[in-house]
């Protein structure tokens, strides 16, 4: 007696035999087999880099956590938790997590805070959101990234004038401590023109979140934005993770042809927590103690903001520079990626100038393609003039300056009151593009002939 089989199965049949398989499949389950400082050793279990498992405590009182696999020996998984280190234990059971770590999408997360991992702590109850995508994706493919075209107002005069920003740009706020990256993010959030705003805060001081949030932000800024946060006591991982899924969402509205600006503060702990996940993992420390894939994770997270044929993601990342020195390894390899940067001058700050940006020591590579001609022309003027008095300061600080040497010198001097004036903007005043390029225009006519 023969039985006729189908020969394939279609549709809602072939996923019903799929899952029928799989839970029929015999369950594979590791053994934790030590645990050494952020990392677990795990023998029998297959399981590929990046791949979720779940660790069954096996101590009284033992809880489940989950971890992921970050390195992969011939007999054993490597494994980092994303939660807390205390209880683990040798003998621990371990199991492969079928599904993805998935990332909330939606309107409904706007004025939310989420943590590293995408779940809402802010109190107020589950999140509207649409269903979850991987945290996994890829950057756009660079033929199919619309040119950058179009200026993102972003409601600081400096900004919008003298480094102007393009929507799809990369821009890097590069700055020591203390001197006023988290403050100008928040200006940038509530002043944009962007349609969605993603902020992700990695690394940051516990202290400093509902500081962030409530003084800085405000109600008007977080009501139009969505806030990622994973303080500086969470597992690295977390702190990893919170950079991508932060990413993942700004992609999210991307794809339905929103423009979005994701501020990410800061790139530098980003580093600093892979830098921890490849020792952790057995990596060599190469540049300054940081291993090689350091350098990789911040290329592929940078490349996947930008433009694609839908919409835009317009990055701004402030990067900590370590001493205040603007060449050290992260500062150095990430302003190579990214497409402009904005620095941030400590003198400025403790004189009281704020925004304490050093505006000849900015630039945006692509605002000649979304300023006009006579926007051009005015920002070059006032870069000359300001260049001319930085190039005569040591002559001027003696008393050796002889008025009438240098018209642009000159100018500088004779005009230094409104151009102070131009340059600084307090915390809580936005001022649109328009605005900005017309108080702009207006300075340089007090310059005379040198326009």
């Amino acid at each position: 007696m023969s039985t006729a089989w189908p020969v394939a199965l279609t549709g809602h049949g072939a996923a019903r035999l799929e899952a029928a398989l799989r839970a029929a499949a015999p369950e594979r389950v590791g053994v934790v087999s030590a645990v050494i400082g952020l990392t677990a050793q795990v023998r029998g279990l297959r399981c590929a880099v990046g791949g979720l498992v779940t660790i069954t405590g096996s101590q009284p009182g033992g809880r489940n956590t989950d971890a992921e696999v970050v390195a992969v020996g011939r007999d054993t998984l490597t494994i980092m938790p994303l939660g807390r280190m205390e209880g683990l234990a040798q003998g621990d059971l371990v199991r492969a997590r079928i599904e993805p770590l998935l990332v909330p999408t939606g309107r409904g997360l706007l004025g939310r805070v989420l943590d590293g991992l995408g779940r809402p702590i802010d109190g107020k109850g589950p999140l509207a959101a649409g269903p979850g995508v991987p945290a996994a994706n890829v950057s756009p493919n660079s033929m199919d990234r619309a040119r950058i075209r179009i200026p993102l107002s972003t409601g600081v005069r400096v900004v919008d004038t003298l480094t102007t920003v393009g929507r799809g740009q990369r821009m890097g706020l590069f700055a020591g401590s203390g001197v006023g990256k988290s403050s100008l993010l928040s200006m940038i959030a509530r002043g944009t023109d962007a349609d969605v705003s993603v902020i992700a805060l990695v690394g940051e001081r516990g202290r400093e979140v509902r500081e962030f949030l409530e003084d800085d932000l405000g109600p008007e800024g977080l009501a139009r934005s969505i806030v990622v946060v994973a303080t500086s006591d969470e597992p690295a991982l977390v702190r990893l993770r919170a950079a991508f899924t932060a990413t993942r969402i700004a992609e999210s509205f991307r794809e339905t042809g929103a423009d979005v600006v994701l501020m990410m503060d800061s790139l530098t702990r980003v580093a600093m927590a892979q830098r921890e996940i490849g020792l952790s993992a057995g990596e060599p420390p190469a540049t300054r103690g940081y291993p090689p894939s350091t350098f990789s994770v911040l290329a592929r997270l940078l490349e996947r903001a930008g433009t694609d044929m839908h919409g835009s993601v317009t990055g701004m990342y402030t990067v900590l520079v370590d001493g205040d020195d603007h060449n050290e390894p992260i500062a150095d390899a990430v302003r190579s990626i990214l497409d402009g940067h904005v620095v941030l001058d400590r003198k400025l700050a403790v004189a009281g100038h704020f925004p304490s940006i050093d505006a000849l020591g900015s630039i945006s590579r692509v605002a000649s393609k979304v300023c006009t001609p006579e926007q051009k022309a005015d920002a070059a003027t006032l870069r000359r003039v300001m260049a001319a008095r930085r190039a005569a300061q040591d002559l001027i600080d003696v008393g050796a300056y002889q008025a009438g040497t240098n018209a642009l010198v000159d100018a500088a001097l004779l005009h230094a009151a409104p151009i102070n004036r131009f340059l600084q903007q307090d915390l809580e005043h936005q001022v649109s593009a328009g605005e900005s390029w017309a108080e702009l225009r207006s300075l340089v006519n007090l310059f005379g002939g040198l326009s």
